[in-house]
C-alpha cells in the first residue's frame, strides 16, 4: 500500500495523542480482536507504519445500525481515528460529499487503490426486477457492489442484512433480497453479523486485515472464530439456571425476577452464536439477556422466519442435559424427588439400626 497516506499512530499524533495512550489502544484492540498477546508487537508496529486502508463503505437495504454501532465503540480512539481515516474514502452516511463529489470519491478510490481497498457493506442486495428496489446516484446497488467488488481486497459484510438479508429477506422477500456472499463469489468475504454487530468486534475485524494483511480465522459461515466461535448460551450468566431447570414462565413471574433462564420465553441463546455475553454493550454494560429480554438470534441467518420469537424451539443442538427444555424441568424435579425419597430411605435405616443395637444392648443389660 502507498505511503502517502497518514498510518494510524501519525493521526494520532496530529490529535494529540501521546506514546502511552496509542500502546494502550493497541492493547486494547488486540484483545478485543482475539489477538493473542504475543503478537502485540506485530498490531503496534502495523498501526505505527502501514498507511491506513482505504475503504469503501456502501449503504443498501438497512436502517444504518450497523454505523451506529460502529461509532458508539467504548473506545474514543475508534471514533475519533479509526473511522475518520478509514471508512470516509466513501461512505453514503458519513461522508461530506454528495451528488457528484461523492461518486468521484468512489470511483477515485477504486481506481488508485486497485486491488488494496476494503469494501464493507451495510444491507443486503435485491435482486427482483434487476435490482430496481435500491438505486444509488441512478443505479442499482447490484450494479454498484459489483463493480466495487472486482478490484477489492476483501470484503467486510455488516450485519444480518449484509450476512443473511435480515428482515427484508424475510418470508415473502418480495424484493428478492440477497446477502453479500450471495451475490459476490470469488471474493474473500469476511461476515460480522447481528442487528447491529458489537462496535468492538467490528473494530476489530478492520484491525486484524490491517495488522495481518489477511482475514482473520473464520467459522464455516464466514465469521470470526475470535468472535463467534461460542453460543451466547455457554457464556451466559443464566445458565447455570437453564441447567437446573429453573426457567422463568413470564416476563413478570416471579421467577423472572430472580433471574431465572429465559429459554421458555423465546431465548435463542443456545442456538445463536456472538460475544454478546462476554463483551457485551455501551462499554461493557450490559446485554438483551441481562437486561430481562431472551436473545432473538440476530446473528443467525434466518431468525425472523423463527417467529414468533416468544415461543421458545422445542429442541436444541447440544449435550444431553440440552437435548429437550420441556424435559429439563421434569427431569431435575424428579432427581430432586429421587434425592429426597433416597435421603428418606438412608434416614430410615439408620434410624432402624440405631434401635435394634439400643434393644441388643438392653438385653445385655438383663
Amino acid at each position: 500500500m502507498s505511503q502517502s497516506r497518514p498510518t494510524i499512530w501519525e493521526s494520532l499524533q496530529e490529535k494529540g495523542y501521546s506514546r502511552r495512550e496509542f500502546v494502550k489502544f493497541c492493547g486494547w484492540i488486540a484483545a478485543a480482536a482475539g489477538i493473542s498477546s504475543s503478537s502485540l508487537g506485530e498490531v503496534v508496529f502495523a498501526l505505527e507504519n502501514k498507511p491506513r486502508p482505504p475503504v469503501v463503505w456502501f449503504h443498501f437495504q438497512e436502517c444504518t445500525c450497523c454505523s451506529e454501532s460502529f461509532i458508539r465503540s467504548s473506545h474514543p480512539i475508534v471514533a475519533d481515528i479509526l473511522l475518520d481515516h478509514i471508512s470516509l474514502d466513501y461512505s453514503e452516511t458519513l461522508q461530506a460529499a454528495a451528488g457528484d463529489q461523492a461518486e468521484e470519491a468512489l470511483h477515485q478510490t477504486m481506481k488508485k487503490y486497485k486491488g488494496q481497498y476494503i469494501v464493507a457493506v451495510e444491507g443486503s442486495i435485491p435482486t427482483a426486477n434487476n435490482g430496481v428496489y435500491c438505486c444509488i446516484g441512478g443505479r442499482t446497488s447490484l450494479d454498484i457492489i459489483e463493480e466495487a467488488a472486482e478490484n477489492a481486497f476483501a470484503m467486510i459484510a455488516w450485519g444480518n442484512c449484509a450476512y443473511a438479508g435480515c428482515v427484508q429477506a424475510a418470508k415473502p422477500n418480495p424484493t428478492d433480497a440477497k446477502p453479500l456472499r450471495k451475490v459476490i463469489g470469488g471474493k474473500p468475504i469476511v461476515n460480522v453479523p447481528g442487528c447491529p454487530p458489537i462496535a468492538e468486534v467490528m473494530v476489530g475485524t478492520i484491525v486484524h486485515l490491517l495488522t495481518f494483511e489477511r482475514l482473520p480465522q473464520l467459522d464455516s459461515m464466514g465469521r470470526p472464530l475470535a468472535f463467534y466461535s461460542k453460543r451466547v448460551h455457554d457464556t451466559c450468566y443464566r445458565r447455570a439456571n437453564y441447567d437446573a431447570g429453573l426457567f422463568a414462565e413470564s416476563f413478570d413471574d416471579e421467577n423472572a425476577r430472580k433471574g431465572y433462564c429465559l429459554y421458555k420465553l423465546g431465548c435463542r441463546g443456545p442456538v445463536t452464536y456472538n460475544a454478546c455475553a462476554v463483551t457485551k454493550w455501551n462499554e461493557g454494560t450490559s446485554f438483551p439477556i441481562q437486561s430481562g429480554h431472551g436473545c432473538i438470534g440476530c446473528s443467525e441467518a434466518g431468525n425472523w422466519d423463527n417467529a414468533p420469537l416468544y415461543n421458545h424451539l422445542p429442541d436444541t443442538a447440544g449435550f444431553g442435559i440440552e437435548g429437550n427444555a420441556d424435559k429439563i424441568g421434569i427431569a431435575a424435579g424428579i432427581a430432586t424427588g429421587v434425592g429426597i425419597a433416597a435421603h428418606a430411605v438412608v434416614a430410615n435405616l439408620t434410624k432402624q439400626k440405631k434401635l435394634r443395637e439400643q434393644i441388643d444392648a438392653n438385653k445385655g443389660g438383663d
